[in-house]
């Protein structure tokens, strides 16, 4: 088990703001889980007590809506604290976390990061910093969902996932969602998001392969209407 003061992660996240004794003091209590794809890491309304550091891979996390029908609102990944926002709020989690791919989180306790928000002056004012960026992101989904149609957010997630991800060796985007995913993250039916990807492969703009999806022709993808 990696200790927080070597671990390379930190980097990417609020933690880099803490100093070395403090880092010691959260490595000696955090634990390490490993979660399988398609396990859940929390539901809505959990309590969690503390936060999880994702070491590897990728969660969405996602709020069930009045009918039913799961709305995605984020892709969580390497370097990312999941469950900082209840922390703060003292409140049970208002969203779903489920593992994309193969992960290993790290959880700290929440009085641990209690702590350094009260000690530490610089961590404070990073994780502000992360849950202000975190609201700009959410108020600009509200907005693409007012003003784009479902074929324009379809290919938004699709150009957003590739610059975010990249690909493989083969050239397929390295996240692997499923039609469902796709339809909770643009908020339509399954059966439209499977129509318009469709779409976009008759007009060549994608190829897939199962699941996955290679974009043919990034710039055009931009451009739709």
């Amino acid at each position: 088990m990696s200790r927080c003061e070597q671990c390379i992660v930190k980097e990417f996240n609020s933690l880099k703001s803490l100093t070395k004794d403090e880092l010691i003091r959260i490595s000696g209590c955090k634990t390490s889980r490993t979660v399988k794809k398609g396990d859940v890491i929390f539901e809505e309304g959990d309590i969690i007590n503390g936060v999880y550091c994702v070491k590897d891979g990728i969660c969405k996390l996602s709020k069930l809506s009045a009918n039913g029908k799961d709305q995605i609102v984020k892709l969580v990944v390497k370097g990312d604290l999941l469950g900082k926002n209840s922390l703060i709020r003292e409140e049970s989690t208002n969203l779903s976390a489920i593992a994309i791919n193969d992960m290993e989180l790290c959880f700290i306790p929440r009085q641990e990061i209690l702590n350094d928000l009260q000690k530490n002056p610089n961590f404070t004012m990073d994780v502000l910093k992360t849950m202000a960026k975190d609201l700009k992101d959410s108020e600009d989904i509200i907005v693409n969902m007012a003003q784009k149609s479902v074929k324009q957010r379809l290919a938004d997630i699709l150009v957003y996932i590739y610059n975010s991800f990249g690909v493989d060796e083969n050239g397929y985007l390295n996240v692997v969602l499923s039609r469902e995913d796709y339809a909770n993250v643009v908020g339509t039916a399954t059966e439209s998001a499977i129509r318009i990807l469709s779409q976009f492969k008759k007009k060549g703009l994608i190829s897939t392969e199962g699941k996955q999806i290679k974009i043919e022709k990034l710039q055009k993808l931009k451009l739709i209407e």
